[in-house]
């Protein structure tokens, strides 16, 4: 997956009602850019360079995978979005919100519409207190000098007071407390890995990834199904076996709880579309020796795409041996998985059809699927 750009965006807002506006903004910026990772303390201040009511101020640190123009364009959306009106008249106005860039990943930009760093940040107390309160180490990477250096020698005298009204974060309307272990499932390209990346980044969550690439006997099995099938599931329970056993007994006390992009019980539902009646049986008997003690997920979910879209997903993601499945063999699957799901009653499942959905791509999607996992 790519890497997400690490983004710091100072709020203000000095018209109506103040509180409101900010609020709004994070929730905007949370839902059209990205993950808000932290919010400072929102502090009142005098207007700076022209005379109005006094503004209340905030920083927020996002995480965002858009470039930075495209963050500077989502931003002024919002603006417009929330009330503000830009006019050619000279100077400073009074605004509901205004949004601006500070740092975009330390990196140093100029172009016709953008300049990051802010080229006046650490003239202003009321961008460098709230600042200093979520990265006082950040280091600016033209002036060489961390926040908390620029806030000591800043020379604006203007009076910044705290608020005592915190905002609030919008990631923490999507509750995951309940639940110590979490298993993705779905067919070929459903996006199981990549939801499974996507919580566990922003939810705090170990995460474990199925080392299906590893498995040598995979290419052969598309080459000659019937040859290699019974090897391939074999050595695909023992991995299994072996990887959720380390995998399950490592807990990591500085992560929340655990997500997985595979279940145990997929060996079962692969096993019995690929394999004879006879090896089938053999296996079904194999697996449940070695998996009867296995933990079972607090939450089994089920993403379900259509086959078209598996389809287009497989060839997007190129790799050559997926190349040449067939839709009937997808449909198989997605039959198989539905039947043992249909007839589960140990697992608490929820399947998530998102064959209209494209949540890597799609924030608003995204968010439409954590709904969905999150929903009672």
């Amino acid at each position: 997956m790519n890497m997400a750009h690490q983004v710091y965006i100072a709020l203000g807002s000095n018209k109506g009602d103040r509180m409101k506006y900010l609020q709004d903004a994070v929730d905007l910026i949370f839902t059209e850019i990205g993950k808000v990772n932290t919010i400072a303390k929102v502090y009142n201040a005098p207007a700076f360079g022209f005379e109005s009511d006094d503004f209340l101020n905030t920083c927020i640190s996002i995480e965002t995978f858009y470039s930075a123009e495209e963050v500077l364009a989502k931003l002024q959306a919002i603006e417009v979005k929330l009330g503000r009106q830009r006019t050619t008249a000279e100077g400073y106005q009074a605004r509901p919100i205004d949004l601006d860039i500070l740092f975009f990943n330390l990196e140093i930009l100029a172009t016709k519409h953008l300049k990051v760093p802010h080229p006046e940040l650490q003239k202003r107390r009321f961008v460098l207190q709230p600042l200093h309160d979520i990265a006082p180490k950040l280091e600016h990477p033209k002036l060489k000098k961390t926040t908390f250096e620029l806030l000591s020698e800043c020379q604006d005298d203007s009076q910044v007071e705290e608020i005592k009204i915190w905002l609030k974060n919008p990631l923490k309307k999507y509750d995951f407390s309940s639940y110590n272990y979490i298993a993705i499932e779905g067919n070929i390209g459903a996006g199981k890995t990549s939801l499974a990346h996507q919580i566990s980044n922003d939810f705090n969550a170990k995460l474990i990834l199925e080392r299906f690439a590893d498995n040598a006997f995979l290419p052969k099995f598309y080459e000659e199904p019937q040859r290699y099938a019974f090897t391939l599931e074999m050595s695909f329970l023992a991995d299994r076996y072996q990887q959720i056993s380390d995998d399950l007994s490592q807990l990591d006390l500085f992560k929340d709880f655990m997500v997985s992009d595979y279940d145990i019980y997929k060996s079962l539902i692969f096993s019995k579309i690929t394999l004879p009646e006879d090896e089938f049986k053999l296996y079904r008997r194999l697996f449940y020796l070695m998996y009867k003690d296995i933990a079972k997920p607090d939450l089994y979910i089920y993403l379900y795409q259509n086959t078209q879209r598996l389809q287009e997903n497989i060839k997007s993601r190129g790799r050559d041996y997926e190349q040449n499945i067939d839709d009937a063999y997808l449909e198989k699957i997605n039959s198989g998985y539905l039947e043992f799901l249909k007839n589960q009653t140990e697992l608490n499942v929820k399947i998530i059809d998102i064959s209209d959905r494209d949540f890597v791509n799609n924030r608003a999607d995204y968010l439409w699927v954590l709904r969905a996992v999150c929903s009672k």
